[in-house]
């Protein structure tokens, strides 16, 4: 059985579609002559007529192709997709590639049994509580932020706020509350609102201490920089 052979039946163990992360999780990698057999996964996932793309990072086998697409009830280029899905879909991408990462990742409370594909959130992030590593003024901040990553030293590495359809303002505020900490800041969009975000970002005194910190991904850049971020 050849690489995309292998790749083909994990995916069908699997229902047929799945994320990198999960699809990487279950491959066999043993008789893979490389060190990178994720990236290997990717660009055969990517390149191969056997796949198809849902959503970002959310891959599918061609021949279930009808049947995966009612299951998700979407359409491939419906862009009014219900705002739920794409919110708790992004957060749980986020939160996978952290897993990845070997970070530590949390999610809020209230996010907890949406659901990522078909996993409730708090299956995919593999805290249960937030790291209590300051004090409890900014730990509430901390809490509602839609995905957070913390290293080793249980100390935050970043933060990431899905934007579907908000301002971003209030994303921001929580991040120019956080700003003392040594971490990364992102905001995750979809790409035709990066315009919307550079302009508020810039304009208002208020996030004139982190405008050069903080990032935007959008949804396909997410899905794509799982070994970048």
């Amino acid at each position: 059985m050849n690489q995309t052979q292998q790749v083909v039946e994990t995916m069908k163990k699997l229902g047929g579609a799945a994320t990198f992360g999960k699809l990487n999780s279950l491959m066999d990698f043993s008789d893979w002559k490389t060190s990178t057999p994720e990236a290997s996964v990717r660009r055969i996932v990517q390149d191969s007529p056997a796949f198809f793309r849902i959503r970002p990072g959310l891959w599918g086998l061609e021949e279930q192709k009808d049947e995966i697409l009612k299951k998700f009830n979407i359409k491939l280029d419906d862009k009014d997709a219900p705002n739920e899905f794409s919110h708790s879909y992004y957060q749980g991408l986020a939160v996978e590639i952290g897993n990845f990462k070997e970070m530590k990742t949390f999610i809020p409370n209230q996010d907890k049994n949406k659901l990522f594909v078909d996993r409730p959130l708090k299956n995919v992030a593999n805290l249960s509580e937030i790291y209590q590593f300051t004090y409890e003024g900014l730990i509430k901040y901390a809490s509602t932020v839609d995905v957070t990553w913390f290293n080793k030293r249980k100390m935050p590495n970043a933060f990431f706020e899905i934007e579907h359809s908000t301002d971003f303002k209030n994303s921001l505020l929580k991040f120019s509350e956080l700003q003392d900490f040594n971490a990364k800041f992102y905001i995750v969009a979809d790409e035709y609102r990066k315009k919307q975000f550079n302009k508020i970002v810039s304009e208002y005194s208020t996030f004139e201490s982190i405008n050069a910190r903080v990032k935007f991904l959008s949804y396909e850049s997410l899905a794509d920089t799982v070994f970048h971020l």
